[in-house]
């Protein structure tokens, strides 16, 4: 019995759809988390650490396209993602007290600064590329960071399910297109070892949404 080889074609534009569906989902990824912080008021089980450490990888790569010119739709999810994490960084920050802080104003200063340079060109395009390399091992750290803060307080109320779980799909989605493209293999590592802690992460604040429900049931009883 001869076995037919799907056609090329088709492989290719499932492939794409795939890509325009992944690009599209982000540009709500963070939206869910910003509505849940908003809609509890606080921010505990969030790490400001972790999400500085998704900004910093964010505004290298929307930094590094940019200056190399490439064409807008092809790292549009970059700014978008970049201005929603923007907003849930100040309202963490708001939540959990730190707005007054003077290093919060610092760091703060300092980040638009670099921003600008790296955007005007006042900063050099080889150091960019230098750090491009470097935004894989921090968007991985970043999702451990925020995995040890679940565990630490085990408390997951403000934290949005439905983003992590974005995360995690998207992150999937660029495994089998990445793997019906060019099935590079350091690329393909890198998007499941996203997809695996974004999947922890989800559970974990699956596992800890209502940490006061046994007293609450031991209270009632």
């Amino acid at each position: 019995m001869v076995i037919k080889m799907a056609n090329p074609n088709y492989i290719k534009l499932f492939s794409d759809s795939l890509s325009v569906i992944t690009i599209a989902i982000c540009f709500i990824l963070k939206v869910p988390q910003i509505l849940k912080v908003l809609q509890v008021k606080h921010a505990k089980g969030i790490s400001v650490f972790g999400l500085v450490m998704e900004l910093t990888s964010y505004t290298i790569m929307m930094s590094y396209n940019f200056r190399n010119r490439y064409a807008i739709l092809s790292y549009l999810e970059y700014p978008i993602i970049l201005i929603q994490e923007l907003i849930l960084i100040y309202l963490v920050l708001k939540y959990q007290g730190l707005l007054s802080s003077i290093y919060v104003w610092l760091g703060s200063g300092a980040y638009f600064a670099i921003l600008a340079a790296f955007l005007v060109g006042v900063a050099p395009l080889g150091l960019l590329a230098f750090l491009v390399p470097l935004c894989t091992p921090i968007g991985a750290s970043s999702k451990v960071v925020q995995l040890a803060e679940l565990l630490r307080t085990k408390n997951s109320q403000s934290v949005s399910i439905l983003t992590w779980f974005i995360s995690a799909f998207t992150n999937f989605t660029r495994i089998v297109t990445i793997f019906l493209d060019s099935a590079d293999l350091t690329l393909l590592f890198n998007f499941t070892m996203n997809t695996v802690l974004s999947s922890l992460i989800m559970l974990v604040a699956i596992f800890y949404k209502n940490p006061n429900q046994p007293a609450t049931v031991k209270k009632a009883q």
